[in-house]
């Protein structure tokens, strides 16, 4: 039955890729160059390798009572979590790293798969997410845009112990160098302010349990620059710097899609755009008592859609990830090289600068206390405590 399945897989990845044009043009997937003609299964293998997330149904309600399925409203949440994972994936196990089913993965792939699970104590589930949204004007079960998971993600972060991203989002259009590394660069907080902060969290989040403690040093940078290329429509002038984002080391690929349809964009080959598509709706997975996690369902083993650029609505959301200092060094000559000095109408501003008319940037740092997210999830937690509690005096 299983290597049924698998002959059946590969059936379909085969006849679809002979679908795909005749062409020497290079595809590119998030910053690796492909040739169809001569290695196919390189291509299939990175696109497998993607951390694909998709609706789900039968998980534990949001909020207690609230949906235990995101079809039909959480499908940019899913992107935003892909995005997200491609930037643990290439901060753990690095953007060469190759997913092979049935084969055992380091502990460290589990440890990045758990924190996407549909569980309320997972620091980047759909729960955390939708509660999160609300303090960004989202109820849960209502759609987002790439900006506003981008805002979800960026709360979420300070949260997140182990990973320790520095997430920046820029505003206007404009990504500033200054602010970057001042806040990739932040000093480390006191043990005591960590611990106190931790406690009040824990609890409720599940977080980091096994923390090793805040350390000195570049944090790495999950970079997200939301964009809007045109009115209604893309202005084709942003076509070229838009896909050769796709080309650059740092890539992270691209939130968009089409008015209330999100999907999370990893490439292109010529005026297409490659992506992963979030709208299928597959059954809560949670993790077994090793820790491990079954993860066939979170790899997309078909072969990827396509759409062409031009389609693209013009609300959409560039990710970059830059490891060391020298990564984000890096990505901003390329910008300089191949976007600013190329584009009479660019598409973003790169500038040294914090804009002096903007107020003063200050890192953001975690909150001791929260109205949104993780509050709303530790009154949860209480209410499941003294429900269990309830029952267990019943009995």
């Amino acid at each position: 039955s299983v290597l049924s399945r698998y002959e059946n897989q590969i059936t379909i990845l085969s006849d679809y890729l002979e679908e795909f044009p005749e062409t020497d043009e290079p595809v590119w997937i998030l910053g690796r160059q492909h040739h169809l003609n001569t290695d196919k299964s390189k291509f299939l293998l990175d696109i497998s390798a993607r951390l694909w997330f998709t609706y789900r149904r039968k998980f534990s309600p949001i909020g207690g009572t609230g949906p235990s399925s995101d079809a039909g409203w959480g499908c940019m949440l899913r992107c935003g979590q892909m995005m997200l994972a491609q930037a643990l994936i290439c901060r753990h196990l690095g953007r060469d790293w190759q997913w092979e089913k049935h084969k055992k993965q380091p502990e460290e792939y589990h440890r990045i798969l758990r924190c996407f699970l549909d569980r309320k104590d997972c620091c980047y589930s759909i729960h955390q997410m939708a509660q999160m949204g609300v303090g960004e004007g989202k109820s849960i079960g209502e759609w987002f845009g790439p900006n506003t998971v981008a805002q979800v993600l960026k709360k979420l972060a300070l949260f997140d112990e182990w990973n320790s991203l520095a997430v920046y989002v820029s505003m206007d259009n404009t990504v500033v160098i200054e602010d970057i590394k001042k806040m990739c660069w932040s000093p480390p907080q006191s043990s005591s302010a960590a611990h106190s902060s931790a406690h009040v969290h824990r609890s409720a989040l599940g977080w980091n349990k096994n923390a090793a403690g805040f350390c000195a040093g570049w944090k790495p940078l999950l970079l997200i620059i939301p964009l809007r290329l045109g009115i209604n429509h893309i202005n084709p002038v942003y076509i070229d710097a838009f896909k050769e984002c796709f080309k650059m080391p740092q890539s992270l690929g691209a939130l968009g899609g089409k008015p209330n349809n999100a999907y999370y964009f990893i490439g292109f080959l010529g005026n297409e755009l490659i992506y992963l598509d979030p709208h299928t709706t597959q059954s809560f997975v949670d993790w077994e008592e090793s820790g491990t996690v079954d993860d066939e369902s979170f790899h997309c083993q078909q072969a990827p859609h396509r759409m062409k650029i031009m389609n693209l609505d013009p609300s959409v959301a560039l990710g970059f990830f830059c490891k060391e200092e020298c990564d984000f060094d890096n990505w901003c000559s390329l910008v300089q090289k191949e976007i600013l000095k190329q584009q009479s109408l660019r598409m973003f501003e790169l500038v040294q600068k914090h804009p002096p008319h903007w107020p003063p940037f200050i890192p953001p740092t975690k909150p001791e206390v929260t109205t949104t997210g993780a509050e709303l999830i530790e009154s949860t937690d209480k209410l499941f405590e003294l429900e269990e509690e309830f029952e267990i005096l019943s009995v």
